[in-house]
């Protein structure tokens, strides 16, 4: 991609974010966004149909950097490993997280985070036990999973007050062990 399309598209996205961090996405316009950044309508339309198109294609290249740091083969998987890996992402985009956990789209991304800790975990759990039932396998991922993305939200919400791998010693240790041993073990 064109360095000037990228730093248009990212002068976009900045003054769109600082935007949805003061009011609702509703309140938004196309213009006022073009007079923050200093564009011209037509470039804005080159690129993204509305606000809530921006917003969209936003998320998905969220979700889109979090699927390629996550493709790393590592034959010393752990669950901590890779939450670490996701976190770390989250991050380096702070600010997106924070918008994007505080809209309406949060059960979007989560799910999103969920379908790609999921993938993720399924290879692994195929791979070591490889007669696992299916819907037991399901049931320990959603458990695990939405345990995880709870965590991972009341740690947003919390401006990231923790180091990233110390959340993922938290996730890890509530994954395997479960809430007794983690709250007794403090």
């Amino acid at each position: 991609m064109d360095r000037r399309i990228k730093y248009t598209k990212k002068v976009i996205t900045d003054t769109f974010l600082e935007l949805i961090d003061k009011k609702d996405i509703n309140k938004i316009t196309v213009s006022e966004i073009c007079e923050l950044s200093d564009i011209n309508r037509g470039t804005f339309y080159r690129y993204y149909d509305n606000v809530y198109d921006l917003l969209d294609k936003i998320e998905a290249e969220f979700v889109n950097e979090l699927v390629n740091a996550t493709k790393v083969d590592d034959e010393e998987y752990s669950v901590s490993s890779f939450v670490s890996v996701l976190l770390n992402v989250f991050v380096e985009n702070k600010k997106l997280v924070k918008v994007l956990f505080d809209s309406k789209n949060t059960l979007q991304l989560l799910n999103d985070v969920l379908i790609i800790s999921y993938n993720k975990c399924k290879e692994k759990w195929e791979k070591d036990l490889p007669n696992i039932d299916e819907q037991d396998e399901e049931y320990a991922a959603l458990f695990i999973f939405n345990g995880a993305l709870g965590v991972i939200n009341f740690w947003v919400k919390n401006n990231f007050d923790k180091e990233p791998d110390e959340i993922a010693k938290i996730i890890e240790q509530l994954s395997y062990y479960g809430t007794k041993r983690f709250i007794y073990s403090r």
